[in-house]
C-alpha cells in the first residue's frame, strides 16, 4: 500500500454525525511565450497597490519572522531546510480589531529556480492542512511550477498548527470513528431506522456532546469565528505580509469556496487563481449531502465495473450483483466487526464504510480496495481496509492523529451554511438520500439538524459569488468526481464574471496533480504565462 497517498482535496465531507463520527469527511509542461516578462505575468491585471481595510493597518503591515523549519510541521529546523515557516496575527473578531487575536500558521517551499512570485494553496477540507499540502507539493505539481514560485502552505483558522479547535483525545476520536453506538441508534446497515425520533434525538445528543468536548479546550470565542469569510481575510492579510500585491492561489475542493470567497471579498486583489474540483455556493446543506451522496454511490459502480473487468476482483456477477456484494460485507461488519492485525481494533461498519468512500477519492488507487475487500470478504480480516480508513482520517501508526481536521470540519461547516428544515423536511431528506445512495446513504443527512444542536449559529446566506471586478479565474471540474460533483463546477464557472471552465473526463476527486498533461498545461500555462486554455477544453 506504499502508492497510496492522501491527495488534496479530499474532504468537504457533508456536516452529518455519523459522518463526524466516521472521520470523513484529498509532469513536466511547456510554458508558452506570452509576449510579457514572467514577472509582469504572475501579477495578473492589478496597476495599483492592494489598499489596506480601514482600522488593520497593523495587521497588514505586520513583518513575517521565517525561519527555516522541519519536513513536517512548524518546528524550527537546525541549520539549513527545504522550508521555511512563520506566523501571522490576525483578529479573531475583524468587527474588533482591537480585541482578542490568533494566529495563522504559514510554511513556505521555495522555488527551485528564480521566483516570479508567490502562490498560496489550499488542500481543501474544510480542516485539510496547508502545511502538509506543501510538505508534499513535490509528488503532484509539476517541476515548471515548482521552479517558477515560491510555494506556501497555510493552516486556516481553527486548524492545524495555526490557533486551533481542540475537542478530542486521540482514544475518543477512535471511539468515535468506529462509531459502534451512533450505529445502533441511527440504523446503520438497516434501510430505514425503526424510530425516526429516536434517530434525530440521538444525533442531537451527539452533536451537543461533541460541541461541550470542543468548547472545553478550544480557546474562548474560536468556535464562533471559523467562518470561510474570515478565513478569507486572514487570506488577504497573509497575501500583504509576504509583499504581493495580488493573489496568486490554487484551491482544491474546499479551498474552491475560500478561494472563490476571497475573490468575491477583494476582487481587484485576485491575480491568478485556479480552482479545482469546485463547490457550488448557492447550496445548501443538505443539497451538499445530497450531491455527494449520488456522486459517491455513481463511483463505487465504476469502480465495481472496474474490478470485474480485472483477474483479482473478489466480487462476481454484473454490476448490481457486485454493488450489493460490498453492501452485504458492510451488513456484515455491522452485525460483528471483523478482527484485524490490531487486536483492539476491529473494522466496524464507519471503518469500513470509511475505507470505501477513501478510496472514491482517487482512482488510481482501486487496487488497494479491490486488495482490501478480498481480504475482509475471504479471509475474514479487515487489516487492509483499516489501514486505509485511518490513513483518510490522518491516524498515525503510533495511534495520534496528525493534525485536527475531523473536529474542524463540522466547526465550520456549521458556520458556513445556515439551518434550515425541521423534523419532518429532515426526515424527507434522509429518504431521499437513501433513494439517491443506497449503499452510502441511510448514513447520511440530518446536517441541519446537527448544526442545529451545534449551537454556533451561521449568518452567511447560501448566494451566487460572481467576483465581480476579479481577474479571469480558472475552474476545473471532474466528470466522475464523488465529492464535488462535476455540475459544481459548471455552476461556479457560470456564476463567476469572468471565468474559463476546464473538464477533465476522468474519476476521482480533483485533477491537477493526478489527472493527465492536458490539465497540468491548462493549470500551468495560465498560472506561470496568463494564457487561457481555449473555451470548453475537456481533456482526458
Amino acid at each position: 500500500m506504499d502508492f497510496l497517498k492522501a491527495r488534496p482535496g479530499r474532504a468537504l465531507a457533508a456536516v452529518t454525525a455519523v459522518l463526524a463520527a466516521a472521520g470523513l469527511v484529498a509532469c513536466d509542461s511547456l510554458i508558452p511565450g506570452s509576449g510579457v516578462s514572467p514577472s509582469a505575468a504572475a501579477r495578473a491585471t492589478a496597476s495599483t497597490t492592494a489598499s489596506v481595510p480601514a482600522g488593520l493597518e497593523h495587521y497588514y503591515t505586520q513583518h513575517a519572522d521565517w525561519y527555516p523549519c522541519a519536513e513536517a510541521g512548524m518546528e524550527e529546523a537546525d541549520g539549513e531546510a527545504d522550508f521555511s515557516c512563520a506566523y501571522v496575527t490576525v483578529p479573531l473578531d475583524y468587527a474588533e480589531p482591537d480585541g482578542q487575536t490568533i494566529d495563522i500558521a504559514m510554511k513556505r517551499r521555495s522555488a527551485n529556480g528564480t521566483a516570479i512570485g508567490t502562490l498560496f494553496i489550499n488542500p481543501g477540507g474544510p480542516g485539510g492542512s496547508g502545511l502538509s499540502l506543501v510538505e508534499s507539493v513535490d509528488d503532484y505539481f509539476s517541476d515548471a511550477l515548482l521552479k517558477s514560485y515560491d510555494v506556501i502552505g497555510f493552516d486556516p483558522r481553527g486548524v492545524g498548527s495555526s490557533t486551533a479547535i481542540d475537542c478530542l483525545t486521540d482514544a475518543e476520536l477512535d471511539a468515535a470513528r468506529s462509531a459502534s453506538e451512533l450505529e445502533a441508534a441511527t440504523g446503520a446497515g438497516d434501510a430505514y431506522a425503526d424510530d425516526e425520533a429516536a434517530v434525530q434525538e440521538e444525533v442531537e445528543e451527539y452533536a451537543a456532546w461533541y460541541e461541550g468536548k470542543c468548547a472545553a479546550s478550544t480557546p474562548v470565542g474560536l468556535l464562533d469565528h471559523v467562518d470561510t469569510i474570515s478565513a478569507a481575510r486572514d487570506l488577504d492579510v497573509l497575501r500583504a505580509v509576504v509583499g504581493e500585491d495580488v493573489l496568486t492561489y490554487l484551491g482544491y475542493s474546499y479551498g474552491t469556496y475560500l478561494g472563490a470567497t476571497y475573490a468575491e471579498l477583494f476582487p481587484s486583489n485576485v491575480g491568478r487563481m485556479v480552482l479545482d474540483g469546485a463547490i457550488d455556493p448557492t447550496l445548501s446543506a443538505g443539497e451538499i449531502t445530497l450531491g455527494q451522496a449520488a456522486g459517491f454511490e455513481n463511483a463505487l459502480r465504476v469502480y465495481v465495473e472496474d474490478c470485474l473487468s480485472g483477474d483479482k476482483c473478489p466480487l462476481s456477477g454484473d454490476v448490481d450483483k457486485g454493488v450489493a456484494q460490498i453492501r452485504d460485507l458492510l451488513q456484515v461488519t455491522a452485525d460483528a466487526p471483523i478482527p484485524t492485525s490490531d487486536p483492539d481494533r476491529p473494522l466496524t461498519y464507519s471503518l469500513a464504510e470509511s475505507a470505501i468512500l477513501g478510496i472514491m477519492y482517487q482512482s488510481e488507487s482501486w487496487s488497494v480496495l479491490t486488495e482490501g475487500l478480498d481480504q475482509a470478504m475471504n479471509q475474514n480480516d479487515g487489516s487492509v481496509l483499516l489501514r486505509v480508513a485511518d490513513l483518510f482520517a490522518s491516524r498515525e501508526s503510533d495511534g495520534s492523529y496528525s493534525g485536527n481536521g475531523n473536529e474542524a470540519i463540522n466547526a465550520i461547516n456549521c458556520l458556513d451554511y445556515p439551518v434550515v428544515g425541521d423534523a419532518d423536511s429532515w426526515e424527507a431528506e434522509r429518504r431521499a438520500l437513501q433513494e439517491a445512495s443506497p449503499t452510502f446513504g441511510v448514513d447520511l443527512g440530518y446536517s441541519d439538524l446537527f448544526c442545529q444542536a451545534w449551537g454556533h449559529e451561521s449568518t452567511r446566506e447560501r448566494t451566487e459569488i460572481h467576483a465581480s471586478g476579479a481577474a479571469p479565474i480558472l475552474v476545473v471540474g471532474t466528470t466522475g468526481d464523488p465529492a464535488t460533483p462535476y455540475s459544481w463546477s459548471q455552476a461556479l464557472a457560470e456564476q463567476l464574471d469572468d471565468a474559463r471552465l476546464v473538464t477533465w473526463k476522468g474519476n476521482g476527486h480533483t485533477a491537477y496533480g493526478r489527472s493527465d498533461e492536458c490539465v497540468t498545461a491548462a493549470v500551468d500555462d495560465y498560472l506561470l504565462a496568463g494564457v487561457l486554455p481555449e473555451a470548453g477544453l475537456t481533456c482526458g
